[in-house]
């Protein structure tokens, strides 16, 4: 497609008012204000003959086949240009359908250096894919232009692509922590690896060293090998792990940038690989209305992959969360002593009232970790200087919300269960410890 561009417009607009000042003064030679628009139209043709034609440029796409949430990626778009040796400046836009940031339009130039010499064969713009929520983002095409050597005709042309990219759960970013975890040399606010030590399952003896507890002194092997020795406990494996997700309307509300479902799917397969990794069976369910979906738990690194499939597939809803229903069913299908994760949200006490009601059943037979993402805009409406009627309105709001939301974890809290009200970026942390300390403390 070529069209004329805001500067071919703008020299036939000048033909206007000369035309005017023509036959305002000299009637007889009007025809001589033909010349001007005649003499545009004639160098818009010939800036447009000069340009490069649509038959000589190629365009290849390519897009990734599955990205993670909360990462950019992008699609390269590679214009290959023959028998043409000047510089082009191409405009490039992605058009896709999905959950999907406003597309931004990237510009590049061909004409790089290459040993010293300019190369005009091509450019390669990389357009850039940042998704919202977890899906299929549909990439229809791309959509190139550029203009004429002097600005006044512009071209359009369209290489449609019909692709799919799966966007899942960020699971490189689950690997990096873990691995983190794992290490000697954590960074701080991360916890290493506490196997040895810790627990009440005996794994071997070890020389008395200054600083030991004195009740882990083995006084028969202390007397039978004529040195003190002391018992070194580790960790109880074969826990059940089980991992709730609430899937109703509250958890799709975003949350620096992602929905709230999506931070809990984020730290959910971080605590599902280091339990996995230390032996444990995990498992998971999701709910909303109604019970959606069941994981065995299993044992295994590979059961990693199926935990995260089903991660991956669970849906966004729009219904309100049926508590009652959901906790019930899930307390009926667990026949072992568990660790039930449940990560979910409330707003009030009276949505909270059903929550703790169906949380006394289960902590009768389950350790329950009770999972919620603080949100810092309350908090920073609260402690906000007020300047107007508005502010003090939501200040005293903002501060009514945060003293039930701690009225609603208090009395959880009361109940046995493990309370965690912590911010996106330290939920997987907070996590992790809180999973450790139970360990450690035998509570399984």
């Amino acid at each position: 497609m070529i069209r004329p561009t805001r500067r071919a417009a703008l020299l036939f607009a000048i033909s206007i008012p000369i035309t005017a000042l023509l036959i305002s003064t000299a009637r007889e030679i009007w025809y001589i204000s033909l010349f001007y628009p005649a003499a545009v139209a004639a160098l818009v043709v010939g800036d447009a003959l000069e340009a490069l034609r649509p038959s000589r440029l190629e365009i290849s796409v390519t897009h990734p086949r599955q990205i993670f949430l909360g990462t950019n990626s992008g699609v390269k778009v590679e214009a290959t240009i023959s028998e043409y040796e000047r510089p082009v400046r191409f405009e490039a836009i992605l058009v896709a359908g999905g959950e999907l940031d406003a597309p931004e339009i990237i510009s590049g130039t061909s004409g790089s250096n290459r040993e010293g010499a300019r190369d005009f064969s091509g450019c390669i713009i990389f357009l850039p894919i940042i998704p919202q929520r977890r899906g299929t983002v549909v990439i229809e095409k791309v959509r190139l232009r550029w203009t004429s050597p002097m600005g006044l005709a512009r071209f359009t042309t369209s290489s449609r692509v019909n692709g799919a990219v799966d966007v899942v759960p960020d699971i490189k970013g689950v690997y990096e922590a873990a691995l983190r975890f794992f290490s000697h040399d954590a960074e701080y606010g991360q916890k290493s690896q506490r196997m040895h030590g810790d627990g009440t399952e005996f794994d071997k003896l070890r020389d008395y060293e200054q600083g030991m507890d004195n009740r882990f002194i083995d006084w028969k092997s202390s007397a039978r090998h004529r040195k003190i020795l002391c018992k070194e406990f580790s960790q109880e494996r074969n826990h059940h792990v089980v991992i709730g997700f609430d899937a109703g309307r509250l958890m799709t509300e975003p949350l620096d940038g992602m929905p709230k479902l999506d931070q809990a799917i984020r730290a959910g397969l971080l605590l599902g690989w280091v339990s996995l990794y230390s032996g444990d069976f995990v498992g998971g369910c999701s709910f909303d209305v109604r019970f959606r979906n069941f994981l065995k738990p299993e044992r295994g690194m590979t059961h990693f992959k199926r935990f995260q499939h089903f991660a991956a597939g669970m849906a966004y809803r729009t219904e309100e969360t049926n508590f009652t229903l959901g906790i019930a069913e899930l307390n009926s299908r667990l026949k072992k002593r568990s660790l039930v994760v449940l990560f979910t949200e409330f707003v009030d006490t009276i949505q909270a009232e059903l929550l703790i009601e169906s949380l006394q059943w289960m902590v009768r037979r389950h350790v329950v970790i009770f999972v919620t993402s603080r949100d810092p805009l309350l908090t920073s409406l609260r402690d906000a200087e007020p300047r107007d009627f508005g502010d003090v309105a939501r200040a005293v709001i903002s501060g009514d919300l945060l003293r039930e939301r701690g009225i609603v974890l208090e009395r959880i809290a009361r109940m046995g269960v493990h309370c965690l009200d912590v911010t996106v970026t330290n939920m997987g942390t907070a996590l992790l410890n809180r999973y450790l300390t139970i360990k450690s403390k035998g509570l399984l």
